[in-house]
């Protein structure tokens, strides 16, 4: 059935007419122009696609698996006309299993089965046991542009080009040897963010604190942090003496979330490849101009960096590394040439920023939000600082292990509050039966972010933010990656999110500094925070702005 349906959208898609001359016709220009005799072949086209559906089922194996339950597709198009007609599309796919009481569905979009999950035990089932089918990625515009065609280790589909990049990725920039040596970058940059807050409070004139936008806060820190370990440099440009973003590094963190909000995002010529051109969604153009932004502060740094290592600048060849730029450029092959070209170079490194700006920044947001509507909460975040690290210092990664409470705070707002509607499609490379369902080769397999996180058969009272939930077993270490596909944190399996060290390590020193460093409270004037999520994605509807005071001996901060 499936190779007939192939074979009839082909025909529809590319009609050729004999004559003098043959001229193609793509569906682009067949709808630009719908006169009577494309709209009577499109009909025909639809009664012979039913017709072919209808024999085939008649004459299917009964005892073969079903496709999960779904919307019934249009010919040709699927169900991308709902889609188009239901902004955003995250929101219609949750409401849509809701109404139909499941938690596997099945969408067609143009060709393309996309397979939504909201249950951990399916979940299971997709990326631990059949992991191996399930492990490619699909082709899309965005990831296409991200990547500069598929080199970078997270969009590069199954092959040998994703085998090379996940092992320069997993062995020589973001495994636990590599994190240690950059330790002092980090901590530089944690420092940094203390000391920016640090002196808001003091440039303030109510009182000993000051209103602090909290997602600037946090966004800066983590873009800093992997500017720091990728370029060696906090700014692109002059920056600011409190220690705050400049306009370059707001231009650059707004690019990177501009690119992330668009990588999968439903874009329309995604499922059908003929209405690219036209960018029905305006996501082409989006992008195009965010990528600008990010080539301008990256190409001039990288391709400088790539001279001294390969050509030597003024007659010096460079040897020793002191960041990831330098791993990547350095990194060589078997015969002790160099590894990556200067464009995969340039998509990794990309991805990297992209990668690590996100998570820990909406966590810690949303986290301090939350614990700043119920203070008991946040006091008892306090009080496990000072008990474990004191007063008389500021905390640092060798403290995690016994930050348990803390790590709860950051868990829960990974499960209640995550950055992405869904995790990044994994595409399945053969027919299988998952779940008790037939699965497609091809399909798009989705795992609901909120559906997971938010699924009240697995978590009592799922809408509430509650850290105690995570410290069941008192002597447990507390993780922030979810290894059973209750939530996700970070992805799992052989396309598993390969910076889970970095990302927890950084998300858990933001909170924390957060937290130690100042006292916050509801801002004057409101008596809490409005928790209100924005429409279009899962963000904080308004950005995070509470006030702060230094709480640490003021001895601490100069040091800074």
């Amino acid at each position: 059935m499936n190779n007939i349906t192939s074979t009839l959208s082909s025909t529809l898609l590319t009609l050729q007419w004999a004559g003098n001359g043959t001229a193609v016709v793509g569906l682009t220009s067949i709808l630009l122009r719908p006169t009577r005799p494309t709209i009577a072949l499109l009909l025909f086209g639809s009664f012979l696609f039913f017709l072919l559906q209808f024999r085939t089922e008649k004459h299917k194996d009964q005892k073969s698996p079903p496709l999960p339950p779904g919307p019934m597709p249009w010919p040709i198009v699927g169900n991308l006309i709902k889609l188009v007609m239901n902004k955003p599309a995250f929101r219609w796919i949750l409401r849509l299993m809701k109404e139909m009481n499941t938690e596997i569905a099945c969408i067609k979009l143009g060709n393309v089965h996309v397979i939504p999950v909201t249950s951990p035990e399916i979940g299971r089932e997709f990326l631990k046991k059949h992991d191996a089918i399930f492990a490619s990625r699909p082709l899309t515009m965005a990831s296409e542009y991200l990547s500069r065609g598929y080199l970078s280790a997270a969009t590069a589909p199954m092959g040998d080009q994703w085998k090379k990049m996940r092992r320069v990725v997993a062995n020589e920039v973001l495994g636990p040897a590599r994190l240690k040596w950059l330790v002092n970058k980090r901590v530089e940059e944690a420092d940094n963010l203390v000391r920016y807050l640090y002196n808001q409070c003091r440039s303030s004139r109510v009182g000993d604190g000051a209103v602090v936008n909290v997602r600037v806060a946090t966004r800066q820190y983590s873009g800093n942090v992997i500017r720091k370990m990728m370029f060696n440099q906090r700014y692109f440009g002059m920056g600011r003496s409190d220690g705050g973003p400049g306009v370059e590094e707001e231009e650059h963190v707004e690019a990177l979330f501009t690119m992330l909000s668009l990588l999968y995002a439903f874009c329309v010529s995604d499922y059908m490849s003929v209405l690219r051109r036209l960018d029905l969604d305006g996501h082409e153009k989006i992008l195009k101009k965010a990528m600008k932004v990010v080539n301008k502060y990256h190409e001039p740094i990288i391709d400088e960096r790539i001279k001294k290592w390969r050509s030597g600048a003024d007659g010096r060849v460079r040897k020793e590394p002191e960041d990831l730029l330098d791993i990547l450029i350095s990194v060589q092959d078997t015969d002790g040439k160099p590894l990556l070209t200067p464009e995969e170079i340039k998509a990794q490194a990309v991805e990297l920023m992209f990668a690590t700006v996100d998570n820990p920044s909406n966590a810690a947001e949303w986290a301090m939000a939350e614990m700043l509507n119920q203070p008991e909460v946040l006091k008892k975040a306090v009080e496990e600082l000072d008990s474990v690290v004191g007063r008389e210092r500021l905390v640092q990664e060798s403290d995690f292990h016994r930050l348990n409470y803390i790590k709860a705070c950051a868990r829960e707002a990974f499960r209640l509050h995550p950055i992405a509607p869904f995790n990044v499609p994994h595409v399945s490379t053969a027919d299988s039966t998952v779940a008790g369902y037939f699965i497609p080769k091809g399909s798009h397999v989705i795992l609901s972010r909120i559906g997971l996180g938010r699924n009240p058969r697995i978590w009592d009272d799922p809408l509430r933010f509650n850290p105690e939930r995570h410290l069941m077993d008192g002597s447990a270490e507390v993780e922030l990656a979810e290894r059973d596909l209750r939530f996700i944190s970070f992805s799992t399996g052989r396309r598993g999110c390969m910076g889970a060290l970095l990302g927890s390590a950084m998300t858990v020193m933001l909170l924390a500094r957060l937290l130690q460093g100042f006292t916050w409270s509801v801002p004057e004037g409101e008596s809490m925070i409005d928790l209100t999520e924005s429409t279009h994605d899962l963000f904080l509807a308004k950005p995070l702005c509470a006030n702060a005071s230094p709480r640490m001996p003021s001895h601490l901060y100069p040091k800074i």
